[in-house]
């Protein structure tokens, strides 16, 4: 099975090979993550309702949402990009296997994630962007390798060594992919996120594969 290089541009190209060979699935799976992450853009507001009860409810159950429920959806989705890039045919479906099987995982690791890259924010800035490129695999590892929270974290940090400046210049081009599809009257900003989606799942299964292919060559040399 051919898999993508671990560049910038050779994972590009990957996922867009793989993104028109299933793009009926993928753009399922994105249709699921774009609904599913409407309720929590942002609290909703008004001068006539900030103190009433009604407005305080409705922000309590959004904030519940985004921590209990949009992250396992998320993460789901991510999961699914990742197994078309591998060939795997996977029903979509099994997105919301999260909640069955790795829940506590999924939402803890996003918390702690969100955590570290927001205080490196707060630090300057630069430690946050530092942290977010490292931390790019949490949501595959958790859901891939059925990591926890801390070694999801800690195997994304040693997985992403060396790579850094490669996932900064992968967000960079994603940015501006986004931005010229907004420009296209809003449909190419589709095309462009599943775009993106399809790079970054395919970076992490080329640094997999060129892991778990060392660790059998150096199995077969102590066998020796």
């Amino acid at each position: 099975m051919k898999t993508p290089k671990t560049t910038a541009f050779g994972s590009y190209g990957y996922g867009w090979q793989q993104l028109w060979k299933y793009f009926l699935h993928l753009f399922l799976v994105f249709l699921v993550c774009a609904v599913a992450n409407i309720p929590g853009q942002g609290l909703i507001g008004g001068h006539d309702m900030d103190s009433s009860a009604g407005f305080v409810m409705l922000n309590v159950l959004i904030a519940a949402y985004s921590i209990m429920v949009l992250p396992v959806i998320n993460y789901g989705g991510n999961w699914m990009y990742l197994r078309f890039m591998r060939d795997e045919r996977p029903n979509v479906a099994d997105m919301f296997s999260g909640f069955k099987t790795r829940y506590l995982n999924i939402v803890l690791a996003n918390l702690l994630v969100f955590a570290i890259v927001g205080i490196g924010l707060v630090l300057l800035v630069i430690p946050g962007i530092i942290f977010g490129c490292r931390l790019s695999f949490v949501p595959y590892l958790v859901m891939d390798k059925g990591l926890d929270p801390v070694a999801a974290i800690e195997k994304s940090w040693f997985m992403t060594r060396g790579h850094g400046w490669r996932i900064f210049g992968m967000y960079l081009l994603a940015l501006v992919f986004v931005i010229v599809g907004f420009c296209l009257l809003l449909v190419g900003s589709v095309f462009a996120i599943m775009w993106v989606s399809c790079a970054f799942a395919s970076l992490y299964y080329a640094i997999d594969a060129a892991e778990q292919a060392q660790l059998n060559q150096n199995g077969n040399h102590g066998a020796v």
